[in-house]
């Protein structure tokens, strides 16, 4: 089994990473923009788990990189069964006082590359008639607030598009699941050390290893028939999609 998690250099993304090699023995395909740190995770996963490991560089936030990750593992011969769209920004402003440049790199890497990876790598997973997708959404996709308005617009994006396309995935036998937590302790809000630790101890956030630990085994169903599916694997879910739009932070 191969999986590909964007944002896997730290935070969410490295605990996903962990633990699909760790609990599901799964190869990786790690992408990044940060490339030393990416490349430490993936020998440090590969030495400590025993999994084949990948690191790409990439900067989701570019108009063609979907299309330009998705081309270059057909021609690497790698055939994706586990795709984890975790990559994100954050930023706190005014909407009117933002840079265009900022709002429109958030909004092409939470809307579109999102739209693109799910479309192009999905389309490959119900040809195989197999596959699992995570998308990466917020607590704050249900709020309005001032300060954030791009942030939670398109993470409300993110949930929508994966409860509708629960529907249509289905009949392939490929499963998709959304998560809308709410803060979480990683480097996304650039809070300093001590007030990050402040928070944890607050529950105003929570490590991202909880976060990733609630029950789903749904990503074993990513593997070929022919193999068993892992009965320890404690990929989980904060919020997954079924018909009667089952929703749930933390």
């Amino acid at each position: 089994m191969l999986s590909l998690v964007t944002g896997a250099s730290s935070g969410i993304g490295l605990q996903y990473a962990t633990q699909l090699a760790r609990d599901y023995h799964s190869d990786l395909l790690l992408v990044s923009n940060q490339e030393k740190e990416l490349n430490q995770v993936a020998a440090d996963l590969a030495s400590a788990y025993g999994v084949q490991t990948i690191a790409h560089y990439a900067d989701l936030s570019l108009p063609d990189a979907a299309e330009n990750l998705h081309e270059w593992c057909k021609e690497q011969g790698l055939e994706v069964d586990v795709l984890i769209n975790n990559a994100g920004v954050f930023f706190f402003n005014e909407y009117c006082k933002t840079d265009m440049k900022r709002i429109e790199l958030m909004l092409q890497l939470h809307v579109m590359t999102v739209a693109k990876m799910t479309r192009l790598f999905a389309e490959d997973m119900c040809a195989r008639r197999r596959g699992y997708i995570l998308n990466m959404s917020s607590m704050s996709a249900w709020m309005a607030m001032p300060g954030i308005q791009t942030y939670n617009a398109s993470k409300a994006f993110i949930y929508n598009f994966s409860k509708s396309l629960w529907y249509e995935l289905k009949p392939y036998n490929v499963h998709i699941t959304v998560m809308a937590p709410g803060a979480v302790d990683t480097g996304l809000f650039g809070l300093a050390p001590n007030l990050r630790k402040l928070a944890v101890n607050l529950t105003v956030s929570i490590p991202p290893e909880k976060l990733v630990s609630a029950p789903s085994r749904k990503c074993s169903k990513a593997r070929k028939p022919t193999r068993r599916a892992s009965s320890t694997g404690s990929l989980r879910r904060c919020s997954s999609i079924r018909p009667t739009g089952c929703s749930s932070s933390r």
